[in-house]
C-alpha cells in the first residue's frame, strides 16, 4: 500500500474513534444531568438502591435509612455506626421510593449484605 492510503486509513480510524467516544460521553453526561435535575426538582422515583438501615427496639423496628453509593461504602458506614451506637444496623439492597437523593420509603428488602 502506498503511504497515502495508510495515512487515510489511520485518519478514518481516528475519526471513528473520536465519534464513538463523543457519543459515549454524551450519553453519560445526559444521564448525570437527568439525575441532577431529578434531585433538584424533588421528583419521586422508585428503584433498587443500597441503603444503610437502623433498627431499634424489641422487636426490632426500622427507624432510619440512608441511601449509600455502593455496597463497600455502606459496609464501611455500618462498621463505624455499630462501634458508636447500640442500635442494630444492616446494609441491604432495597426497592425504595427516592426523592431528592434520599430514601423516602422502603417497599421491600431484596438482599442483605454482611
Amino acid at each position: 500500500m502506498s503511504k497515502i492510503k495508510i495515512m487515510f486509513i489511520l485518519i478514518f480510524a481516528y475519526i471513528i474513534y473520536k465519534g464513538v467516544v463523543s457519543i459515549m460521553n454524551f450519553e453519560i453526561g445526559v444521564s448525570k444531568k437527568v439525575a441532577e435535575i431529578e434531585k433538584i426538582a424533588d421528583i419521586e422515583k422508585e428503584g433498587e438502591v443500597i441503603g444503610l438501615m437502623m433498627y431499634l427496639g424489641n422487636p426490632l423496628e426500622l427507624k432510619e435509612h440512608l441511601l449509600t453509593e455502593s455496597k463497600s461504602k455502606c459496609l464501611e458506614m455500618k462498621e463505624i455506626a455499630e462501634s458508636t451506637s447500640t442500635a442494630f444496623y444492616e446494609c441491604a439492597k432495597v426497592n425504595a421510593i427516592i426523592k431528592g437523593g434520599k430514601i423516602v420509603k422502603i417497599k421491600e428488602e431484596i438482599e442483605v449484605f454482611e
